[in-house]
């Protein structure tokens, strides 16, 4: 009878442990997560058996001791590839019970998909259906910023966001010096590096971590750090941000979460071309607050462009607006590139520079000048975009002697492919976009003087469903301002319209809105002069328009 009450309190305590897991379980969670449908899901059980045997066996290998597995399991159709990877100052041990508790996690909360990811501040587990060793990929991946502003010392606020981004290139130059694929040594097999820099007249120190996984190439390892750097610059003014990919990770703080190791020097930037695609992720110290997408870009090193524009020579100017200049420039390659350097001490420069990246990226059609790269050096910031050679609308429709080439079929088609640009910014594209600089200097015309929409410097993006927004500062040219944004702050796809509107006008009369017409007691822009004459309007159809407008 004694069997009995061991058997019972057997059981008792192993329902105990059992609870205990399980508890542990629910309290685990990845820094972030993501489940991938784009390959269906787990149809067969061998498929499912594969993944299983994989994961939980694949990093126990006697012979890795720099903490990266990469193995495949099974046969074609239920083949199944993983990529285990640790950071790189994480011991042998914390890196195989990091990978452990990843494998069972993963299996949870990916239970039907064919690939899977999962991050922990020191590991990252993925699996899937094909392929995936020694390839570079960006997607998916997420960004997340410290909730809490950088510091507000007005000696050190400035200064902050600078040594946020010179330590992060110091370390991307690092990283491929220190990381030898045909090293015997465990440490320079990482694609590793970590360091700290303190902000001047203040007492933060700031330290970053970057690192790649050690199967790709140097190379690709470059581009793919270059292009989290560059989406985590929508962290700027926070006091963290971390960038988290299949292929590399990048993080800083303001206070160490890192084991320190030897440095080794760096070596020339090189430009690079990256792709990406991030969202919204779950738990972390912060979220991102917006979608960012950027397509092929690249990152061109400053010494290109300088040569490419003849050290910036006025002989290559062609234009200057309120935030910078814009330069011709030719590439080794002889491909025509034009050059936005913004002013150095402009703040709005800077945010203009931040938007163009982080939005205009993204933004692909034909009547919109596309934006092939950027360059950020020190307090350098160029904005590097297709070259269109035909200058902007107003250099014609202005000039008495440029108007004679736009007869009014070719006015006809810009003023549609600029309503075709519009309605994609307004509707077809991803994003709802909100110019709010609508004008006809910002129209630019190519070869067979067809328009494109440039310069997004100021642009807004919507939500979905928002209608409208409203700001306490009014950007944009007056006379293409609607009145509720000049009143009152209130823009909206409306807002641009209304510009649209006036450009309509003016392209048809070849006179700017702003020349002042009448009397000095009754005086009239263009738009209040032909509100006056609309009935005159319709016998426009074949005739001189011009004389109309007068």
């Amino acid at each position: 009878m004694a069997l009995i009450p061991s058997m019972m309190l057997f059981s008792f305590l192993s329902f105990l442990v059992i609870l205990k897991s399980e508890a542990n379980n629910d309290q685990l969670q990845f820094v972030y997560h993501y489940c991938n449908n784009e390959y269906g899901n787990i149809t067969t059980e061998t498929y499912s058996d594969n993944r299983n045997n994989l994961l939980s066996n694949m990093y126990y290998d006697k012979e890795n001791d720099y903490g990266f597995y990469n193995s495949s399991y099974g046969q074609d159709p239920d083949k199944v590839y993983a990529i285990g990877f640790c950071r790189g100052d994480a011991n042998l041990d914390k890196c195989r019970s990091c990978l452990e508790k990843s494998a069972v996690l993963l299996r949870e909360r990916c239970p039907v998909q064919k690939e899977g990811i999962g991050w922990f501040d020191e590991c990252m587990l993925r699996y899937t259906n094909h392929s995936i060793f020694g390839v570079m990929v960006t997607q998916p991946n997420n960004i997340m910023c410290n909730t809490k502003n950088a510091p507000k010392d007005p000696r050190s606020a400035a200064g902050f966001d600078q040594v946020v981004h010179n330590l992060l290139n110091e370390l991307r130059n690092r990283t491929t010096t220190v990381a030898d694929p045909e090293s015997d040594s465990s440490r320079s097999r990482k694609f590793f590096a970590e360091g700290d820099a303190p902000v001047q007249s203040s007492n933060v120190t700031i330290h970053a971590l970057i690192q790649c996984t050690p199967d790709i190439s140097s190379q690709n390892c470059t581009r793919c750090l270059e292009h989290a750097m560059t989406n985590i610059l929508y962290c700027d003014g926070k006091r963290g941000g971390r960038y988290l990919g299949p292929s590399c990770s990048v993080r800083y703080e303001i206070y160490p979460f890192f084991e320190p190791i030897v440095h080794h020097a760096p070596p020339p930037q090189p430009a690079t071309q990256v792709t990406t695609t991030t969202g919204k992720g779950e738990g972390g110290e912060g979220e991102l607050d917006n979608d960012i997408k950027i397509d092929e870009l690249l990152q061109f090193d400053f010494a290109t462009i300088k040569f490419a524009t003849n050290n910036f020579s006025d002989a290559n100017k062609l234009g200057q607006g309120g935030f910078g200049i814009v330069y011709k420039g030719t590439l080794s390659d002889g491909q025509e590139i034009a050059i936005k350097r913004l002013s150095i001490n402009s703040n709005q420069g800077e945010t203009e520079f931040k938007n163009e990246i982080l939005l205009t990226g993204k933004l692909q059609h034909r009547n919109l000048v596309r934006l092939l790269g950027f360059c950020f050096s020190r307090r350098e910031r160029l904005l590097i975009y297709e070259f269109v050679p035909n200058k902007s609308l107003d250099y014609f429709i202005f000039d008495p002697n440029n108007r004679v080439n736009l007869n009014w079929e070719r006015r006809y088609n810009i003023i549609r492919g600029i309503a075709r640009g519009l309605l994609y910014l307004h509707e077809d594209s991803r994003l709802q976009v909100v110019h709010r600089d609508l004008k006809t200097s910002n129209i630019l015309l190519d070869e067979e003087l067809n328009p494109k929409i440039s310069d997004f410097g100021m642009a807004r993006l919507f939500e979905i469903n928002q209608t409208q927004a409203s700001t306490n500062t009014i950007v944009g040219t007056f006379g293409y301002m609607a009145p509720e944004y000049i009143k009152y702050g209130q823009f909206s796809v409306k807002s641009d319209v209304f510009s649209f509107g006036v450009m309509i006008l003016e392209i048809v009369c070849g006179q700017r809105n702003s020349e002042i017409r009448g009397s000095e007691e009754n005086a009239q822009d263009l738009l209040s002069f032909l509100s006056n004459f609309f009935a005159g309007m319709e016998k426009l159809e074949g005739r001189d328009s011009f004389k109309y407008c007068r």
